[in-house]
């Protein structure tokens, strides 16, 4: 089972203020025992919403538009893909995730069980993704 732990964006991560070195040091030892539980399958941050774009798809037709997005509590700031065997699992590595911005500021993340294709009924096109699936690893 894969979750992905999102870490909800904040004023300040989206100001682009980058982290200090205590709360990079504790978010580094929490990847490294996602590491060694043998668990971790990504992590990384996200630049502001002002360096993205988001596209829009209505009545047919695509519409880009430019970040900054005015709804923070909206936005990621990062995200930690997990591969483990049961939902408990997945909450008991969720609860010793970092404080995302400090243990004495505000934050807030949220965790999202992902499909697999075996989610799905079986198909033609199931049977693509298993193609590119397993020419990713």
């Amino acid at each position: 089972m894969r979750f992905m732990i999102m870490v909800k964006a904040t004023a300040d991560s989206e100001a682009g203020k980058m982290p200090d070195e205590a709360l990079m040091a504790s978010m580094a030892t929490y990847h490294e025992a996602l590491q060694k539980a043998g668990v971790l399958l990504d992590a990384s941050g996200l630049q502001p919403s002002a360096k993205g774009w988001r596209v829009r798809y209505a009545g047919g037709r695509r519409t880009v538009t430019e970040g900054p997005f005015a709804e923070t509590k909206e936005l990621i700031a990062g995200y930690t893909v997990i591969q483990v065997r049961s939902r408990e699992e997945a909450m008991e590595w969720a609860r010793r995730f970092p404080a995302p911005f400090g243990e004495q500021a505000d934050g807030e993340i949220e965790v999202r069980q992902m499909f697999d294709l075996d989610d799905f009924e079986p198909s033609r096109s199931t049977e693509r993704f298993r193609k590119i699936e397993g020419a990713n690893h």
